[in-house]
């Protein structure tokens, strides 16, 4: 391998945090940053409903994922890795927990049957609505007036802004939540060194994105996945100096032929180009 190829993979890319955390094997790692973030005890950490990206390229929405992780056997939790800010963030978190909170009850079965339902955002970037708030925040359905009254623990929500973790003393869980956080940001620091003495379930995590950086394959993912990040970027900004909503749909497109066009070039079967960028097959094969 060459200097560049050796180069270790971000774990803050999404399709790298998503096989770091979200594969079967990964589930020691996973529990330490659950317990961490959610400061409680996690006996057991089921990782069997992500899929296998090392299998599959990403797909749907320029191949944004998440890690869905089972906890104590009944509760689910969704992890998100977010660099991008698309304004729509909170949205979003609703409609995650939704969907995935009503999974857990079958047809038939009593509402009681209901669990908890949390979703993890951990964001490269501030969200402007909470921005006086300290860099990991929790979030449930409350009674106005009162403010402290919770009305239902099935509802969780955890946000976490990376860029102000250093703004405040850490100490404790939200101390160890850095700790991470900093593995996130730059796993080969010395600071992240000194961590993995006293964190195994770091140092695993660490050992595994090592073995990662150097799979050609997985690299090819990232490489994908980060072009689509930046396209998508430079079409957010073209879309807001343009003021025109059109031109964020224009340059997603050209994003997404950009990526088609790689595929392509790997000699990736055409059927499953059209799988994973929804393009058509005339569209792909007029892509040189």
């Amino acid at each position: 391998m060459s200097n560049e190829e050796k180069k270790i993979l971000s774990p803050k890319l999404d399709v790298v945090f998503q096989i770091l955390f979200g594969e079967v094997g990964s589930e020691q790692i996973t529990k330490d940053l659950l317990s961490t973030v959610l400061d409680e005890t996690i006996e057991t950490v089921n990782l069997n409903e992500n899929i296998v990206l090392r299998e599959e390229l990403p797909n749907d929405k320029m191949g944004i994922v998440d890690v869905l992780a089972k906890i104590n056997g009944n509760e689910f939790c969704n992890i998100e890795m977010q660099l991008v800010d698309k304004k729509n963030i909170l949205k979003r978190l609703l409609f995650y927990w939704s969907k995935q909170h009503i999974k857990g009850i079958k047809s038939g079965e009593d509402y009681k049957e209901l669990k908890r339902t949390i979703v993890v955002l951990i964001a490269d970037f501030e969200l402007e609505s909470i921005k006086e708030l300290e860099f990991h925040s929790i979030w449930q359905i409350i009674e106005k007036k009162r403010r402290k009254l919770v009305l239902t623990d099935d509802l969780e929500l955890h946000i976490i802004e990376m860029p102000k973790m250093y703004r405040n003393k850490t100490e404790g869980k939200e101390g160890k939540l850095k700790e991470w956080l900093e593995f996130l940001e730059n796993p080969e620091s010395k600071e992240v060194e000194n961590y993995m003495e006293q964190n195994k379930n770091m140092k695993e995590a660490k050992e595994k994105l090592d073995t990662m950086s150097e799979d050609a394959k997985i690299r090819r993912i990232a490489e994908l996945r980060e072009k689509a990040i930046l396209d998508e970027k430079e079409a957010e900004y073209t879309g807001y100096c343009k003021g025109k909503e059109d031109g964020r749909a224009e340059g997603k497109n050209e994003a997404i032929k950009t990526i088609a066009k790689s595929m392509k070039e790997e000699g990736i079967d055409i059927e499953k180009i059209m799988r994973v960028t929804k393009l058509s097959r005339e569209e792909i094969e007029m892509l040189s």
